[in-house]
């Protein structure tokens, strides 16, 4: 994002009361919640905390990718829909749904001999994926998004037959998670928003 004197790009964590500190001490005229389409908690608070200081909130959505003409895909709308679907499938499983899910996906049969998982690489991620089981081998630690080639070459790599992303839309790579799978025969399992 280019630099403007009227714009004010806040990282790093913060808890819904302290987004009502923050708004009320710097005199925040509006909020605009760009956060990835799926973190659901942090949207949440940063309305709450703009409504309890009465503080404008708008949000931008990303451009949801589309999917639905392509072979090879299975559209679910929650995570535990993914786990059904893949209980029902055998070979390996690439995750590139980061490290929020993986106790969910640790109930699939075999999980930590079949699945991939793909997530940030910072220390809670990791450790959360070692805790719950996860084969340190089989844990790539990286930050995307990644190209079309990039992914096609860790899908094949591990030989998975499925692919799990969300639709977290055109900034997301999703398009390029599509693009690796058809180009390495892998089926992708599509999580909408909504979960």
């Amino acid at each position: 994002m280019p630099e403007s004197p009227f714009v004010t790009v806040v990282t790093g964590r913060m808890d819904e009361g302290e987004m009502e500190t923050f708004l009320r001490e710097q005199a925040i005229a509006q909020v605009i919640d760009a956060t990835h389409p799926y973190a659901t908690v942090v949207t949440a608070n940063i309305r709450q905390a703009c409504a309890a200081v009465g503080v404008p909130y708008r949000r931008i959505q990303r451009r949801r990718g589309r999917y639905e003409d392509q072979v090879g895909c299975i559209a679910v709308h929650s995570v535990g829909e993914a786990v059904e679907v893949l209980n029902h499938t055998t070979g390996p499983i690439f995750l590139t749904t980061g490290s929020k899910d993986l106790d969910s996906f640790a109930q699939i049969p075999d999980y930590a001999q079949r699945i991939y998982a793909r997530i940030l690489p910072v220390r809670p991620s990791l450790d959360r994926a070692l805790d719950l089981g996860y084969l340190p081998a089989h844990v790539i630690c990286m930050q995307g998004p990644f190209t079309t080639e990039l992914n096609a070459a860790m899908f094949r790599q591990t030989g998975a037959h499925y692919v799990v992303t969300k639709n977290s839309g055109h900034t997301g790579g999703f398009q390029e998670k599509l693009e690796a799978a058809r180009q390495t025969g892998a089926t992708v399992i599509v999580i909408e928003q909504g979960e």
